[in-house]
């Protein structure tokens, strides 16, 4: 059984279809381009403050020009490797691979392209570990008008070559724990390839706010709202990984969303153990980026000018112990407190696991300090209600659980205020719809349609 899903991001009309599966209590939603409903606001409605610059919405371009001011871009954008970086240092990296990139004879693809941004919509792979460089790169790309595709190095090479041959990928930055190998395969897909340049905790540009609005990268020029901005991969859970396209408007849109829905500041201090390249989950390490990853933990809060903490890897004693040391029981808050925290029902499992095992002085101080923290969610697979009935009974937290896919990001959430219901993903985000009218239709799901195209596939359906 579907049924109709209807949603705007920023005058982008999107219709999905949704399926009801009698396997899953989560909902499959397939954009299709081919009819432009009237849109009407959803229920979940929010009244919190919007993140835009006076009186216009907030543009990439926008967002990037307030991360650049005296008064942001000091903040500390990210953690990782025990070293911190602010938002000017990441920004100024950004700016110095812009420049590398506009200098290089690379390939341009003008599909889906207006304006004239150096790179003229080339296809730009990046591969790194999640760290300053990854957003670095992806800014970058961004800044010179090309089109960011994240490559998983956990793909099988013949998949990594597929996803570089079919998103048509001409350049490789890479990070140089990557970069030998990263080479080798651009050699064999005709792509050029260069290291990402470390972020530096010296800026080599001293004002980044006139460098970008007047200066030597005329990014405004480059982030046109309708150019494809994204290349995300499906998990090619029906066939080979398909690239979905996500425009500089609908990432804009997206992130505004989120933040205001789940009320993200730049108080807030984000754990991240998501994996950008990769997803745990609990049969399998799937080869894909996944927007949790991506959207949730990372774009959104870079967007509101959190700070982004990353983990190298998923670590039960390392979680918490780095909980305990933001909310010492006898002692003050940290100034690096973490606040929030997004993971997977398989994260939470685990955790549990690894808080039985403590001593009860050990329980107490654990608990106490989980208690503190603002938000915590999960996703991307349904949460067993046993794990989210025992994780409140030791952090007082009821998990809000929401739902997104590769192909839109997040559509459906549990409020951040008010009752979550157990067992479902809440209703739709402000400017989402969903239709009560369902009718039968087949039991196969519907291949994926997107409002531009599917990456080489486009009217595909």
């Amino acid at each position: 059984m579907t049924g109709i899903i209807t949603y705007s991001f920023k005058g982008l009309n999107y219709v999905s279809l949704l399926r009801l599966s009698a396997f899953h209590r989560y909902r499959y939603c397939y954009l299709n381009p081919f009819v432009t409903p009237p849109f009407t606001n959803a229920s979940f409605s929010s009244s919190l403050p919007s993140h835009s610059l006076g009186s216009k919405p907030a543009t990439l371009m926008e967002v990037v020009k307030a991360a650049s001011r005296p008064s942001v871009a000091g903040s500390i954008a990210i953690r990782a490797d025990q070293k911190s970086y602010t938002y000017s240092q990441l920004l100024s990296c950004a700016c110095n691979i812009s420049r590398l990139l506009s200098s290089t004879n690379i390939k341009i693809n003008n599909k889906g392209v207006s304006g004239h941004g150096n790179l003229g919509g080339a296809r730009i792979g990046i591969v790194a570990k999640p760290s300053a460089e990854f957003v670095a790169g992806m800014l970058g790309t961004w800044l010179s008008g090309g089109v960011a595709v994240p490559l998983a190095l956990s793909y099988p090479e013949a998949e990594l070559l597929h996803v570089m041959n079919d998103s048509d990928i001409s350049f490789v930055l890479s990070t140089e724990d990557y970069g030998e190998t990263m080479q080798s395969i651009a050699t064999r897909c005709a792509a050029q390839f260069s290291l990402i340049p470390p972020v530096s905790s010296t800026l080599s540009s001293p004002n980044m706010t006139d460098e970008l609005q007047t200066g030597e990268i005329e990014a405004d020029g480059s982030l046109i709202d309708e150019n494809p901005a994204l290349i995300v991969y499906t998990s090619g859970t029906t066939g080979k990984p398909k690239g979905v396209v996500h425009t500089h408007k609908s990432i804009s849109a997206q992130v505004k969303m989120l933040a205001d829905a789940w009320e993200y500041t730049s108080t807030d201090q984000f754990l991240h153990l998501l994996g950008l390249r990769i997803f745990f989950t609990l049969i399998s390490l799937t080869r894909t980026i996944h927007v949790h990853g991506l959207f949730n933990a990372l774009l959104a809060p870079l967007y509101a000018g959190s700070t982004v903490e990353f983990i190298p890897k998923f670590s039960v004693r390392h979680i918490w112990q780095r909980w305990r040391e933001s909310y010492p029981k006898n002692g003050a808050k940290a100034d690096d407190a973490i606040t929030v925290f997004t993971g997977v029902p398989t994260m939470y499992a685990r955790l549990i696991q690894g808080y039985q095992a403590m001593d009860p002085e050990q329980q107490a101080l654990s608990a106490y300090a989980a208690q503190q923290l603002r938000l915590m969610m999960s996703g991307s697979s349904a949460l067993p209600q046993p794990v989210m009935h025992e994780w409140e009974t030791i952090t007082r937290h009821c998990l809000l659980e929401r739902y997104g896919m590769t192909e839109f990001v997040m559509a459906i959430s549990n409020p951040l205020r008010g009752a979550r219901k157990a067992g479902t993903v809440g209703k739709p985000f402000p400017g989402v719809q969903v239709s009560s009218d369902l009718l039968v239709v087949s039991d196969l799901i519907v291949s994926v349609v997107l409002q531009r195209d599917i990456q080489g596939l486009p009217n595909v359906i």
